[in-house]
């Protein structure tokens, strides 16, 4: 399901910012090259990250799911001086294009962990400003859970494919991930921790505040 029209998209994209050279860089070399390039979040979707970065002034930024590093640059735009992003990985190949573009931006605010999520999370100790999740749809709760009650009070999560292609909005779901997608929107739709804004941007973005 198209859930936004190229025409509009390729409009968004013409009057936002342009990225920076090494964004257009990891773009242009995950859209030419990786089998799941779909997953790249993008120019547009890239710029909303980085001005939500930028609004909030992080200290400490956590990324689930680093890809190939394109998320990571942009989140670690608005840190503070002597702030940290720390970005995990589970695919060693995507790690290590991610740690190439990394090191040619000089983003040695950025700490690259390589293995499972929820393994790495507990071991981090840190109070987290910003959250980005955007890694296996099934295990969407789980990071929520384990990151919400380091997330700072008046800090933000940010989930990313909500929307999952818009299988969510099918009468039935059928596939394990738009059901495991309906579940965590739910989930969070329930949970009185957190004031919260699903914006249709992309493949959906929900942006959480906790109360």
């Amino acid at each position: 399901m198209e859930l936004v029209n190229h025409i509009a998209e390729d409009y968004a994209k013409h009057f936002s910012s342009p990225l920076d050279d090494t964004l257009q860089q990891v773009e242009d070399f995950t859209l030419k090259h990786h089998p799941h390039a779909q997953m790249l979040s993008g120019h547009v979707q890239g710029k909303l990250l980085e001005m939500i970065s930028c609004m909030t002034r992080p200290q400490r930024i956590l990324e689930i799911g680093t890809f190939t590093g394109f998320s990571a640059l942009c989140l670690a735009k608005g840190l503070q001086p002597g702030g940290t992003l720390h970005t995990i990985e589970l695919r060693e190949d995507d790690a290590a294009t991610a740690k190439k573009y990394f090191k040619q931006a000089n983003a040695e605010n950025i700490i690259l962990h390589i293995g499972d999520a929820k393994d790495i999370i507990p071991v981090l100790k840190e109070q987290w400003d910003l959250v980005f999740i955007d890694a296996d749809k099934v295990s969407y709760i789980e990071y929520y859970e384990l990151t919400l009650p380091a997330v700072k009070k008046g800090g933000f999560i940010l989930a990313d494919n909500v929307l999952f292609h818009g299988e969510v909005l099918q009468t039935e779901l059928k596939g394990k991930n738009a059901k495991a997608i309906q579940a965590f929107n739910e989930h969070v739709a329930n949970d009185e921790r957190v004031e919260r804004v699903l914006l249709t941007v992309r493949d959906g973005l929900l942006l959480m505040k906790k109360l």
